[in-house]
């Protein structure tokens, strides 16, 4: 995989074995164009991060500091790898994105995307649990990739969608706190 955009544009990262579905070149150019206005300088939360490509992406094109969350552990060698590209400035955690969300301390973010496996069934409950965790700030992003077969709805607690994006059989949801 490469990435897209950003002062690292062009780059290689490694894929970590196991089960991962990379986020299309397509769709990661598309959302961070989106983005882009108000990533500079932004704090971004990257969970279910699999190979790191969105938090790597997100730092390429402006983003101050990364967090990485992961629960795979057979993936934190190629993560720690990839994430070596951010020059000091990513963190990542091998644990539930729901314990992170609970317990985690690096908050709040600017920016926040999950990327949950397709099969997961909770994502409204990880919604909540995101609206009612100290992640966020008034005004902060949430980006959300879910299957198509899978619609969220416009408001979760103080989260309100601003937008939807599909690209193929996936949508990207964006909520505004």
């Amino acid at each position: 995989m490469r990435i897209t955009g950003g002062f690292l544009k062009g780059r290689k990262i490694q894929c970590p074995r196991g089960e991962l579905r990379p986020a299309m070149d397509r769709m990661r150019e598309s959302v961070f164009a989106i983005l882009q206005p108000e990533l500079t300088g932004a704090s971004f939360l990257d969970l279910f991060c699999g190979s790191g490509i969105i938090g790597i992406e997100a730092y390429s094109r402006g983003a101050s500091k990364v967090v990485f969350v992961e629960k795979d552990p057979k993936k934190r060698s190629i993560l720690l790898q990839n994430i070596a590209l951010l020059e000091g400035k990513g963190i990542l955690h091998i644990m539930p994105v729901e314990r992170y969300l609970k317990f985690g301390k690096e908050g709040p973010f600017h920016q926040v995307f999950l990327d949950p496996p397709f099969p997961y069934r909770f994502r409204l409950d990880l919604l909540k649990l995101l609206d009612s965790s100290s992640m966020l700030n008034p005004g902060s992003l949430v980006l959300i990739h879910h299957p198509k077969e899978d619609p969220l709805p416009e408001q979760v607690g103080r989260l309100n969608l601003e937008q939807r994006r599909e690209y193929g059989r996936s949508i990207v949801s964006f909520y505004r706190s």
